[in-house]
């Protein structure tokens, strides 16, 4: 009985497959065009992120260069001739002294017995390079501060005063 028929003769067939086809294409398309979408705001988001970032890296770069002491002093005057500096401007000149870690107490740490200082709270990747770049490597170094270290410390890394005490960085680097 239905050996006969063939759904294909139908005209209406072709449609309803056109409109299925169509349907499907539509869909995909508007699934794809809000992936793309939300994938793009997001990776916008990340851009917008690191460029605070660097930003703000960029800018505790030229904070340092001011308070390490660097200043300008005129040398030649507009013919180009060379001046000689007054009195007033050598003592600009003169470098304030950035407190020195005493060593000898505290040890000497290196690259190869390094530890993860971030396991102390308070301390972050950031503070840890920062610590690492002024020779504190180790839980042990940081165990056998006294206060004087604990200020020199708190100066080298412009970090913020009373931090260190508050985090308790010598008691937890003890345990």
């Amino acid at each position: 009985m239905f050996e006969n028929i063939n759904p294909l003769d139908k005209s209406i067939a072709w449609l309803e497959i056109f409109l299925l086809m169509f349907g499907a294409f539509l869909i995909g398309y508007f699934f794809a065009s809000w992936y793309f979408k939300n994938k793009l705001k997001r990776a916008q988001e990340e851009f917008e992120e690191e460029k605070k970032q660097l930003k703000l890296e960029n800018l505790e770069h030229a904070n340092s260069a001011f308070s390490s002491g660097i200043k300008a002093v005129k040398t030649r005057n507009r013919k180009g001739e060379l001046i000689q500096p007054s009195e007033t401007e050598i003592e600009i000149e003169e470098e304030i002294e950035e407190p020195i870690l005493n060593f000898d107490t505290i040890g000497i740490g290196t690259e190869d017995d390094k530890d993860d200082l971030k396991l102390i709270s308070g301390v972050g990747p950031f503070i840890e390079k920062k610590l690492n770049n002024i020779g504190i490597c180790t839980f042990d170094q940081i165990s056998k501060w006294t206060e004087k270290d604990i200020e020199d410390v708190t100066e080298k890394i412009k970090f913020f005063p009373g931090r260190i005490e508050k985090d308790d960085w010598k008691g937890q680097a003890a345990t």
